[in-house]
């Protein structure tokens, strides 16, 4: 493989302008399809399996005219301190919003509280449903401008007037913001590093052209493949990471191939030859770390996985083709003006590093080196101590009990928890399936007071029977909230106990479903399918760096110490999400539960980047040593030629995903950019630069031992470019064959 990306390499410096130009198209192409891509596609919230989802498909089927995706909205009034609504002047401005709200855009019905009896008994607090003739996803600025319009009118009558609903939080924006944060971050990282404007642009320019690549394609197959804004942002998030660090690698190695005295050309074909190589598996096992998410058979999760996992596939195809382009068209500008000083008529320095002076890197493996044993156990101390809070979490979905408590959201939550009690944010749903010679009727009455005699349950709504009397639902409104355990426990109490027994007492089968209880299925999906997920991803990975680094203690030491990392960011967010500390400094204010999928996306998401370090910087120990240095020399080799490099990336990639967290208002956005930037952050500078060195140095020759039997079966990779060096060899370029006095000239864009 390496030959084969040495000579892609090559041809793409050659034909660079071809290169961009192809580049270039496919993103107007994909915009174009994009453009024409016709409505918003709403988030599929399906949960295969679960009695939750079984209850919608069922009531999907007998209730046709009822529309599923069609948007519904609260808007929740709130007298004066000491007055009611039924008074004239408030009943009137009641009537006033009513009437406004009827009168929006895509507005079907607006209830009456007054009449449907929607009011507290004390009469201070009352709530109106509206139902709109969209779909989620398809709501407008218009019709949240009319809706905030209509509650302003109650506010100026005296009323306090909140709503909830996708036409309250208006449409979702993007984090554009949280782009410009990162990619300002980024700039500053690279410029850093290289010393360069234009050599710190290559990552940052391919990195935005792969990313337009990547959600373009995603919004022109939207209707076609059923791909909502929300699988966008992972795929976004990881696009633009993953994109600037491929192309960071290829860039570092092309300078240091320069500097070794290659021409210009040479030096991008053994780039993308060597480098490329590493980028290649690295992609890999990100892209199985986000498809593996199918086997949770959740399809809003398997959506987001995949497309994630194209965009980290285009991000290494434009590593391999369009950065080698780029450097061409760039030619000697790759190097700061002040290191092209050294060699005025090439324009490349006798070095990267200060005369006479080891860089950063070295020093640091040379530090590790010497006292192994006690890196080790310090590093593994302190990720166990961050684990610590992994024990006492919480896992549900956030609801709008976790919004900012100044948040319309939030304050209409809070005024029906006040008025109509806690459960009232979270009713449940049962639905009664009549057969042959039952009625429904009498069974709904008698579920109904069933349901009426227990403790947890406050009140109960008269049933609604669909058009021919098969099938019936009624609400039930649990005397807790809906993230409550006691809410849980009562939902497992009525499948388990109740529902079986009314069955066999009334011949009609029950199923309980609404969203609260959809939202506890969910969690327990999340929770068994943990393990499975983690066993598919951790297996094929350790293969995928078994045959990467013809080790087998190699990758083990890679898996575990990505479980440290993972666990150790997992009790980070507790802290922060769960209990609160430091919560204010990224804007959480409230805590709550972790949100279920966040340790799966942990899992998939943290361990395909954590691989990234692991390839890129193990591989150049890995060359070192094929070589002919010894193990611990090839670990300090490794780290003088590549930490400067993935401690840029990681930088960049923990400022991407920072941003996400500090900007976004969407508390799962908020909490999956904190959890990737904290895993990033003790993976790459605990984990990989530290824990690493400190095990290569103790294993020694040991870390590179390979069964012979497993080393006949396994096929060659051959990631460090043995096969590469043995056919530049054979066509005199190999080692030594150039000398740095013999370098051409750079090229003229």
């Amino acid at each position: 493989m390496a030959t084969f990306l040495y000579k892609l390499g090559r041809l793409c410096f050659r034909r660079r302008w071809w290169a961009v130009l192809l580049w270039i198209a496919l993103v107007g192409g994909l915009g174009a399809g994009a453009a024409t891509s016709s409505g918003a596609v709403p988030d599929d919230f399906a949960l295969p399996g679960t009695e939750s989802q079984e209850a919608f498909d069922l009531m999907a089927e007998e209730f046709p005219e009822a529309n599923a995706e069609a948007v519904e909205g609260t808007v929740v009034f709130q007298a004066p301190e000491g007055a009611t609504l039924t008074s004239g002047e408030y009943f009137d401005a009641v009537q006033q919003v009513l009437t406004e709200l009827g009168a929006g855009d895509e507005v079907l019905t607006v209830v009456d509280p007054f009449e449907t009896g929607a009011v507290s008994q004390d009469g201070t607090i009352a709530y109106t449903t509206v139902d709109y003739a969209v779909e989620t996803g398809d709501v407008s600025t218009e019709m949240h401008d009319q809706l905030v319009a209509a509650m302003e009118s109650g506010r100026d009558a005296g009323l306090t007037v909140e709503a909830s609903g996708e036409v309250a939080m208006g449409p979702m924006h993007m984090g554009s913001a949280a782009e410009a944060i990162g990619l300002v971050v980024a700039a500053i990282v690279l410029v850093i590093t290289f010393g360069s404007l234009i050599a710190a642009g290559v990552p940052v320019l391919t990195a935005l052209i792969g990313v337009a690549v990547g959600m373009a394609g995603i919004a022109a197959l939207s209707t076609t493949l059923g791909l909502s804004e929300t699988t966008g942002i992972l795929a976004m998030m990881l696009g633009l990471a993953v994109g600037i660090d491929y192309a960071l690698f290829i860039v570092s190695r092309y300078r240091a191939e320069l500097v070794e005295g290659h021409s210009h050309e040479e030096a991008a074909g053994r780039a993308t030859g060597t480098a490329g190589s590493a980028v290649v598996f690295a992609g890999l096992t990100v892209i199985i770390a986000l498809a593996g998410l199918a086997v949770v058979n959740v399809p809003l999760l398997t959506k987001m996985g995949l497309a994630a996992a194209a965009n980290v596939a285009v991000a290494v195809f434009v590593a391999l083709t369009l950065v080698p382009a780029v450097l061409g068209i760039v030619g000697k500008r790759i190097f700061g003006r002040r290191m092209r000083k050294q060699n005025p008529e090439t324009g490349v320095p006798t070095s990267l590093n200060k005369e006479g002076k080891e860089n950063g890197g070295t020093r640091w493996a040379r530090a590790v080196l010497r006292r192994p044993a006690l890196a080790l156990v310090v590093s593994v101390l302190g990720l166990g101590v961050l684990a610590v809070p992994v024990a006492s979490m919480e896992m549900g979905l956030p609801d709008n009990g976790t919004q900012p408590e100044d948040s319309t959201l939030r304050q209409s939550y809070d005024l029906l928890s006040e008025g109509f009690g806690p459960g009232f944010n979270g009713p449940l749903m049962l639905t009664l399936d009549g057969g042959d010679g039952v009625d429904l009727e009498s069974a709904a009455t008698t579920v109904s007071g069933e349901l009426g005699a227990l403790d947890e349950i406050v009140l109960t709504a008269p049933p609604n029977f669909n058009e021919d009397g098969s099938m019936a639902t009624l609400l039930a409104f649990p005397a807790t909230g809906p993230s409550d355990s006691e809410t849980a426990d009562l939902v497992h109490h009525l499948r388990d106990d109740l529902a079986p027994a009314l069955e066999s007492q009334t011949g009609a089968a029950v199923l309980v479903t609404g969203m609260t209880a959809a939202n506890i299925d969910f969690s327990e999906v999340m929770n068994s399918a943990l393990v499975p997920y983690l066993s598919l991803v951790v297996g094929l990975a350790f293969i995928l760096l078994m045959l990467v680094f013809r080790s087998v203690l190699v990758p083990l030491k890679a898996a575990l110490g990505f479980l440290l990392s993972v666990l150790a960011a997992l009790g980070s967010v507790v802290a922060v999400f769960q209990w609160g500390w430091a919560a204010e400094l990224i804007g959480v204010e409230e805590t709550g539960p972790i949100m279920s999928m966040m340790p799966i996306f942990m899992v998939g998401v943290v361990f395909g980047l954590a691989m990234d370090y692991e390839v890129f910087l193990v591989t150049r120990m890995r060359e070192a040593y094929v070589h002919g240095e010894d193990p611990k020399q090839a670990v300090v080799t490794g780290f003088n030629l590549n930490a400067r490099v993935v401690t840029a990336a990681a930088i960049i990639m923990i400022s991407v995903f920072a941003s996400f967290a500090i900007t976004m208002d969407e508390a799962m956005i908020k909490m999956i950019g904190f959890g990737l930037g904290v895993a990033i952050l003790l993976d790459a500078f605990v984990v990989r630069m530290t824990l690493v060195p400190a095990l290569m140095g103790l294993l020694g020759d040991r870390a590179w031992w390979l069964p012979k039997w497993l080393d006949r079966v396994l096929p060659n990779v051959d990631v460090e470019g043995e096969s590469l060096e043995r056919y530049l060899e054979s066509n005199g370029k190999g080692r030594g064959s150039l000398k740095k006095e013999e370098r051409e000239p750079a090229p003229v864009a």
